[in-house]
């Protein structure tokens, strides 16, 4: 089942659930409870799944909370199976896969924003067609955030606001999102009175 999400603003994605296609290949990338999307995935795939997972690789990382579903996606047995314990260490291979991908390949997108997020981006810039990516958003609702100050990124941002983990300041998490660095963004909430800061509360989970 979907996990919720607040509401949006235009610049934030908008999820689906994650439907068999045809395809020359498929490439299935999930994080967290996202392999609940995978395995709904093949299943809607009927008789036809045996074939479908000949051709699927799949690539999975655990959930920023600790969610750990490797073994109901070794258990669908397809052609390749790749985990890895962040986005980091799955990119080259996601990478590897999309650069050797043929026409037809079909990307399935599952799991938290930060996951999504990254995944079709390097897809879209190995220049797969956006028609070619599905996604399903599942499990925590954790944020990846950019400070528009100085451009690092933190992950998996529970509180609202937070420290910037590279330049130290306090960052409110706007619900603006950037698809080209993957993240929403935050900004400095005491710029303009320094020191003033509310109380961080637990917004994201």
């Amino acid at each position: 089942m979907n996990s919720e999400l607040e509401g949006t603003i235009r610049s934030r994605p908008v999820y689906g659930t994650l439907e068999p296609r045809e395809g020359s290949g498929h490439l299935m990338v999930a994080d967290g409870e996202g392999a609940g999307a995978i395995v709904d995935l093949v299943a809607g795939a009927g008789a036809g799944a045996a074939d479908m997972l000949a051709r699927t690789q799949i690539i999975y990382i655990p959930g920023p909370n600790g969610t750990d579903q490797s073994d109901r996606l070794r258990a669908l047995n397809a052609w390749s199976f790749f985990r890895a314990n962040d986005y980091a260490t799955a990119q080259p291979r996601l990478r590897k896969v999309l650069g050797d991908a043929h026409m037809g390949l079909q990307i399935y997108l599952s799991g938290t924003e930060g996951l999504i997020g990254q995944a079709q981006r390097d897809a879209i810039e190995a220049g797969l067609p956006h028609s070619a990516v599905q996604t399903e958003f599942r499990g925590s609702t954790v944020r990846r955030v950019q400070c528009v100050h100085c451009k690092g990124i933190t992950e998996n941002v529970r509180t609202d606001p937070f420290k910037c983990s590279h330049c130290g300041l306090n960052l409110f998490v706007r619900d603006h999102y950037s698809r080209r660095h993957a993240a929403f963004q935050g900004v400095n909430i005491d710029a303009e009175d320094p020191g003033h800061v509310p109380p961080a509360v637990e917004r994201f989970k």
